[in-house]
């Protein structure tokens, strides 16, 4: 057996991903590691961070985006896909730049891949997920905050990142142009798998945020429409209070170790249960709806969420 690594990322030291992590993280479980690596900024040093990790399993290719030709998100599932192809596993392991898989999930993600892999049915693997937000000691477990994803898939052609990659379809004869078609294309049937994906896509320094959600925008929304945007808003972004989120027990992996120890922003955190909105719109977690669905979901729905959309079918295996 056979597992391949992969994941796309542009300017991942401009915006404070934590990329080295991620890959890292899982380097001693995958036999190769795949990364297309998208020309950023002149001052962005991605490329260094990840060639300083000096191993032989790493193979990267280098891009240069086209936001007119896949746009509204769909240029990161391009650049997913332009790294899956070229794996030569025969189970693939994405984690996207600000994704980091802990060192004691290794032993039961390696058996299952080995266990269900002559199960054809079973086209990818199912996590578990921690939403970091703020800091390293918050996570969300709200309603709408995904509690789960498809991270490791067969290697299958017709097996496509979808949408703005945030997971996977299966689309026969696809063009390479629509990313985000719903037609002609099928839910994975997964199974699952004991482990969490450390989510710290909200956990960067307040000047840094507002700079990741610009970048975000701009491929989604284009680079006029989100410029307007920031331009009204303000340059740090506000975590809100942290108080009302909950409390993270649990070790982060090892490889986090360092970037947490150099956390220096927490002078600029609301730790208290109290949120002023009067300045910046209302999260989704904040709202009086959100909190009645959440509190049925965790206290009488045994912590699983309502109305959510799955993008896969669970096997049970």
């Amino acid at each position: 057996m056979k597992i391949s690594g992969f994941t796309m990322v542009r300017n991942a030291t401009l915006l404070y991903y934590p990329i080295e992590e991620a890959i890292r993280s899982i380097l001693p479980l995958v036999d190769e590691y795949v990364i297309a690596v998208g020309k950023g900024e002149a001052v962005d040093r991605t490329l260094e961070r990840i060639r300083s990790i000096g191993s032989d399993k790493i193979r990267i290719i280098e891009t240069v985006w086209d936001l007119e030709k896949y746009p509204n998100g769909t240029e990161n599932a391009h650049q997913t896909d332009i790294a899956k192809e070229a794996c030569t596993g025969d189970w693939l392991f994405y984690l996207q730049a600000d994704e980091v898989i802990h060192e004691k999930d290794l032993p039961a993600i390696e058996k299952r891949c080995r266990e269900l892999l002559d199960d054809e049915e079973v086209e990818g693997l199912l996590f578990k997920y921690y939403h970091f937000w703020g800091d390293y000691e918050h996570y969300h477990k709200a309603h709408g905050w995904y509690p789960h994803e498809i991270r490791i898939v067969r290697n299958d052609p017709e097996i496509h990142s979808w949408e703005s990659a945030q997971s996977f379809r299966r689309i026969p004869n696809f063009d390479y142009k629509n990313y985000r078609q719903q037609e002609g294309t099928h839910k994975l049937k997964v199974a699952k798998v004991d482990a969490h994906v450390y989510h710290y896509g909200y956990v960067r320094p307040p000047d840094f945020m507002q700079r990741k959600r610009k970048a975000l925008d701009t491929i989604h929304k284009g680079e006029q429409r989100a410029s307007a945007q920031y331009e009204k808003e303000a340059p740090l972004f506000d975590y809100g209070a942290l108080g009302k989120i909950a409390h993270f027990e649990g070790s982060h992996p090892a490889v986090m170790k360092n970037r947490i120890a150099a956390m220096d922003w927490k002078d600029q955190l609301n730790y208290s249960s109290k949120a002023d909105t009067s300045h910046r719109k209302t999260f989704k977690h904040e709202t009086f709806k959100n909190k009645v669905i959440t509190a049925i979901e965790q206290h009488l729905n045994g912590g699983k969420q309502l109305f959510t959309f799955k993008n896969y079918e669970l096997l049970d295996r």
